[in-house]
């Protein structure tokens, strides 16, 4: 199975102190809430897991404290029926404190498999989802939604099952609300903002 390209840069701020996260072999790993700040102002709180050995090897981290982060975005299914059932976080391969303007590039490639939905906003702006499969090694893939906007949407709603796309975008973090047994819940949505995509034979720019 080919292992796909997904490279994941951010730099921002805590939201909140480390909590553990979970533990795999014997391993703890911490959940770090980052907040990073988009070029409109508006904020994504992302989550960023890291092992404990990984954090011990930096000054003592609370809210606020900035964070360079460069590793994967990974992908599990919530099977508990508490929250989002597909929980996506970003698992982090190194970490450092250095300070600078906050930054949230992803390179990703993979293969759609799902058919694309093109559909408007209320406000009539055309937009486009995905599910991008990107494949890792020892035989498991992680399920990424992506979304495109304008004239990129209406080039990714041609697009088939089984297509090999690359990408580069941001992830980022969006509210809603549900109703569960009558009443209204607020919850947070994570996906790949869509930048630019070139598939085998031609590339589009957001911005085109």
């Amino acid at each position: 199975m080919q292992t796909n390209n997904n490279k994941i840069f951010l730099r921002g701020r805590l939201a909140a102190p480390p909590s553990l996260s979970h533990v795999n072999h014997g391993v703890e790993y911490m959940l770090l809430p980052l907040s990073v700040c988009r070029l409109s102002g508006a904020e994504d709180t992302l989550h960023v897991v890291a092992s404990r050995e990984q954090l011990s090897a930096l000054p003592p981290l609370d809210a606020g404290s900035p964070l360079t982060v460069s590793g994967e975005v990974r992908t599990f299914n919530n099977r508990s029926g508490v929250g989002s059932r597909l929980v996506v976080s970003v698992f982090a391969k190194t970490l450092s404190q250095e300070e600078g303007e906050d930054e949230n590039h992803l390179e990703l490639s993979g293969t759609l498999c799902k058919p694309p939905v093109l559909r408007s906003t209320p406000l009539g702006r055309t937009i486009c989802d995905m599910i991008l499969a990107a494949n890792r090694r020892y035989g498991r893939a992680d399920y990424l939604p992506c979304i495109a906007w304008g004239s990129l949407a209406y080039r990714c709603g041609a697009m088939e099952v089984g297509d090999r796309l690359a990408l580069e975008g941001r992830l980022q973090s969006r509210v809603y609300t549900k109703e569960i047994d009558g009443q209204i819940q607020e919850r947070t949505a994570f996906e790949v903002s869509i930048m630019s995509l070139a598939d085998e034979n031609s590339s589009i720019n957001q911005n085109a």
